[in-house]
């Protein structure tokens, strides 16, 4: 069994996803908000969603993690190191629970998650891949520093803009700030 680091960030904390997490991933995954992450889809698809989610661990040594509100439990989001079959290279993703949108939780944990890749990964460099009519991540996108990179036509979710990330050298010479 996989040991998945825990990440904290000042309100968040990012831990392995499980099976508490199913029913608000289900509500997400049932309405129009998930449109631009191959939504609306049944509990029984959200079912394997959760556990792509949790097998990705295993089967990459990393993955993304369940993020918590840390003063609350609740979960947030989905965020982090994600490199499926049919995805160019390896990504930061990032997908918000209904609710949780609007406060800044996105661009927190994706920095988290970022500096988790080069650090505890050894990524040297991550995209983020974007729905063309996703405004709200390309403003994540952007507010983490990210640059646009041309585009990827995904078999199921045609085509999407990628977005590319500061090196980890980038980030040690002032991060997010140098550049935004």
């Amino acid at each position: 069994m996989i040991q998945v680091p825990v990440l904290t960030t000042a309100r968040l904390t990012l831990r392995a996803p499980g099976l508490a997490d199913f029913e608000p991933l289900a509500d997400f995954y049932a309405s129009a908000r998930s449109r631009h992450v191959g939504g609306p889809i049944t509990r029984e698809q959200a079912w394997r969603v959760l556990a792509a989610e949790t097998g990705h661990w295993t089967l990459r040594g990393f993955g993304r993690w369940a993020v918590e509100e840390s003063a609350t439990g609740a979960l947030v989001g989905l965020v982090g190191p994600w490199f499926p079959e049919g995805w160019p290279e390896p990504e930061i993703g990032w997908d918000l629970m209904n609710g949780h949108e609007g406060k800044g939780y996105a661009t927190e944990a994706a920095f988290a998650a970022l500096q988790g890749a080069y650090d505890l990964f050894g990524w040297t460099t991550a995209i983020s891949l974007v729905a063309p009519r996703n405004a709200a991540s390309r403003r994540v996108a952007h507010r983490l520093g990210a640059s646009r990179d041309g585009s990827f036509t995904h078999v199921r979710f045609g085509e999407m803009e990628v977005w590319r990330h500061l090196s980890p050298e980038d980030l040690a010479a002032g991060g997010i700030e140098a550049y935004a």
